[in-house]
């Protein structure tokens, strides 16, 4: 992570950082770009795969039941690696946590979700005799998905007129595209024992702010008014925040919310 130089025009001191050519801000934007240029892809992709007139490579299902038998049939079907990402506490997840509870033994299954999506019964299901389960909790925008062996995905639209439906792809390079954004989501992701151990005061958005200017060197004075608050409230969030990440610096406090992901690196 780097800070802003002295000479930016917040005039931010080098109070967090290491050596590098790029601020956080400007590896953050970076990031996201090249993030929103994927995903754009991928509902290109998976747009113009819906569109295709072979109804033998694609199957739109909404139906509980046949969503359901469509999830267990990609699901069991693996023989590697199963990737999952929950965005929502809905049916789809009940049916994705059902077919994963009933996996045999062999696949690596790594389970992507959203915090409201994340509870003590998914850690229950990382311990089943079943497959080899990694879990993450993730804060970034996350689309439905099931990918089986990098061979064949289910993908659910979130918006417009085709919300709830989800579609079976078989295409190599549209299922390689949702590969890479449930990756760039999965590096950002924290453990899910670590997101259960977690404060809800950790969790919260004022938590996230402050931890974004002190890593963007920003001094004190500076952030409380950013922030609109008292100087005095602000050092105290900024010590409470230290004590419950277990970090005797502000530096040490930046690396350990990153590796929980509470802040993208």
């Amino acid at each position: 992570m780097t800070s802003a130089s002295a000479g930016s025009p917040n005039g931010r001191p080098d109070k967090w950082s290491e050596t590098g050519d790029t601020t956080p801000a400007e590896h953050a934007a970076h990031v996201e770009k090249t993030l929103l240029q994927a995903r754009a892809l991928i509902e290109s992709t998976v747009s113009l795969y819906r569109r295709r007139p072979d109804p033998g490579h694609t199957a739109p299902h909404t139906d509980v039941a046949v969503l359901g038998e469509a999830v267990e049939q990609l699901v069991f079907r693996a023989r590697h690696s199963v990737c999952v990402a929950l965005p929502d506490a809905d049916v789809f997840a009940l049916i994705a946590r059902k077919a994963l509870a009933g996996l045999a033994p062999g696949p690596v299954v790594r389970l992507l979700c959203a915090p409201e999506v994340a509870d003590a019964d998914l850690g229950a299901l990382a311990r089943s005799p079943g497959a080899r389960f990694e879990i993450r909790v993730s804060e970034a925008e996350l689309r439905d998905i099931v990918i089986a062996d990098g061979t064949a995905a289910l993908v659910r639209a979130g918006a417009g007129s085709a919300k709830g439906q989800a579609t079976l792809v078989n295409d190599r390079a549209a299922v390689r595209a949702l590969e890479l954004l449930f990756a760039g989501a999965w590096s950002g992701g924290r453990k899910l024992d670590d997101h259960l151990a977690l404060s809800p005061r950790l969790l919260g958005d004022l938590t996230r702010r402050i931890l974004e200017r002190l890593r963007n060197g920003y001094t004190d004075d500076a952030a409380a008014r950013d922030l609109n608050m008292s100087l005095r409230t602000y050092r105290r969030h900024v010590a409470e925040i230290m004590r419950e990440l277990g970090a005797s610096s502000r530096f040490q406090a930046g690396v350990r919310a990153v590796e929980l992901g509470l802040l993208l690196e």
